[in-house]
């Protein structure tokens, strides 16, 4: 009888101990959630980039989670509006213009303002960029330069958004922001997971970009970390490095490069009066002011120069010709390094993919070859394309206008050449560039890599969220707390009762 009885105290005390601790786990568990399960609930943060290029400017609005993903923050595209006018480096030149112009950058700012809440705007930063087009005008004239940048900075600090700077960006940075565009709209960086989570790509293979704007071209890639130089930037992106070689060349943006070769076939006509052109397409002429030529820094003016004087061009089309004198304006030679694309410039191999977009983009297009080719075909399609009459172009290219039109036989050679003797791609390597304009419906270009970069120095806006309110919280302790209790001292009699 006292065996049973002691039997049936020991069960009653494993009972009570088994409640102890069970209260106890319960406890450490409540206090754990709400510790480890409070989340952070982030609201939406903008940022606001203005493209100033060399034939005009572009208003990018991005958006970001205030949460970022090791130290950058997850960036969108919401908003681009093309600014009507020229590029901000023909302004002060002409009023009315320059009215034009800035009617058309309020209209931009208007539907920004309209598209970010207002309780952000005096949080949401404002940067604008000017590119090759002000890096000229920079060199031509630093004082309308300063004056241009003087006004564009005192309109937009008048406006209710954090404004931070007017800035000319070099091009080795403009190519740099290229790269972290590409790669950060391919998934090269962060890509989402099962869980919706953002994650490092396994093998985090990067692949390299080039522009072609209107004044400068620029190409950037990723290298080995041990090369080094003047051309390598080693930047840190969500959390890893890269080592990048990027290189800008000014005045080998497409227009500029263009107004070289004009200048070329001008000097080497033996008639001013009628200038054959091997680069324009038969059945097209054209009369132009030789200061749509000279107009640059990039392209130096004849001792007998007079601006208002008349050029009559003919087309006369040569594609071996043209391509000849496009090769012309390169200096393949000149090299002090193992291996350099031209103009002496150190560069290493080429190897992977490249996006080749703005320019590049636009002239594969006009050869019916944007997305991906090969090196052959994309050569034997400039020849066709050069030998076709100016009436059958306009009805087979009724997307382009006459103004560009007209220049994508020397686009096509000039393309070619920067990529296959500037570059140097082969055909090997060629097959891994792609000709876009897009990734994922956003634009592909500098912007959205800067405001990459910049979104690493904006704070994040936070609210912390919990599992359960304090209250709830507060009743919950007590309640386990008091049945601890409870069973520590029914645990204490069993115990004593079992004992004596």
């Amino acid at each position: 009888m006292a065996s049973k009885q002691r039997a049936g105290y020991k069960c009653r005390i494993a009972g009570v101990l088994l409640l102890l601790l069970a209260s106890v786990a319960a406890l450490v568990a409540v206090a754990v959630i709400q510790d480890t399960w409070a989340f952070k609930e982030y609201g939406l943060e903008y940022g606001i980039v203005i493209d100033s290029g060399s034939s005009r400017s572009n208003v990018y609005l991005y958006e970001w989670p205030g949460e970022k993903e090791n130290e950058t923050g997850i960036v969108t595209e919401t908003l681009n509006c093309k600014v009507a006018g020229d590029g901000i480096s023909e302004m002060r030149v002409d009023p009315d213009k320059d009215a034009e112009s800035w009617k058309g950058f309020q209209h931009c700012i208007d539907k920004v303002t309209e598209a970010v809440p207002a309780e952000k705007h005096k949080t949401t930063p404002l940067f604008l960029g000017a590119t090759a087009g002000m890096r000229l005008l920079h060199e031509e004239d630093k004082q309308r330069s300063n004056e241009i940048m003087a006004s564009l900075s005192e309109y937009l600090s008048s406006l209710p958004f954090d404004f931070h700077n007017v800035s000319i960006i070099t091009g080795q940075e403009e190519g740099l922001y290229g790269w972290i565009t590409v790669n950060y709209l391919m998934g090269n960086f962060l890509e989402k997971n099962l869980w919706n989570t953002h994650v490092h790509p396994e093998g985090g293979e990067t692949v390299g970009s080039m522009d072609l704007g209107g004044a400068s071209t620029q190409i950037a890639f990723a290298v080995q970390d041990e090369l080094k130089g003047p051309d390598y930037m080693h930047v840190k992106l969500y959390g890893y490095p890269y080592n990048v070689y990027t290189h800008s060349f000014l005045c080998y943006g497409k227009n500029e490069a263009e107004k070289r070769v004009l200048d070329k076939i001008v000097q080497e006509s033996p008639d001013p009066a009628y200038i054959l052109n091997p680069c324009y397409p038969e059945g097209f002429n054209i009369t132009m002011k030789a200061s749509s030529i000279y107009n640059t820094e990039c392209t130096k003016a004849p001792a007998n120069h007079d601006p208002d004087r008349d050029l009559f061009m003919v087309g006369a089309p040569d594609s071996d010709k043209c391509g000849s004198v496009v090769k012309s304006i390169f200096d393949f030679q000149t090299c002090a390094s193992a291996q350099c694309s031209f103009n002496g410039v150190e560069q290493p191999p080429v190897s992977g993919g490249f996006m080749a977009y703005a320019g590049f983009f636009y002239t594969a297009r006009a050869l019916l070859l944007n997305g991906m080719s090969d090196m052959d075909q994309f050569n034997s399609s400039v020849g066709k394309f050069c030998r076709t009459h100016w009436s059958a172009l306009k009805k087979e290219k009724i997307w382009i206008s006459d103004k560009y039109l007209k220049t994508y036989c020397f686009g096509a050679h000039y393309v070619f050449t920067l990529l296959a003797d500037g570059y140097k791609f082969d055909r090997e390597t060629w097959k891994g560039i792609r000709f876009e304009k897009e990734v994922k419906d956003t634009s592909v270009g500098w912007s959205l890599g800067y405001m990459l970069s910049m979104s690493n120095m904006i704070p994040s806006g936070v609210k912390h969220i919990t599992p359960m309110t304090n209250s709830v919280f507060a009743g919950l302790i007590f309640l386990f707390s008091a049945l601890t209790i409870v069973l520590l001292v029914a645990a204490f009699i069993f115990l004593i009762r079992t004992c004596y």
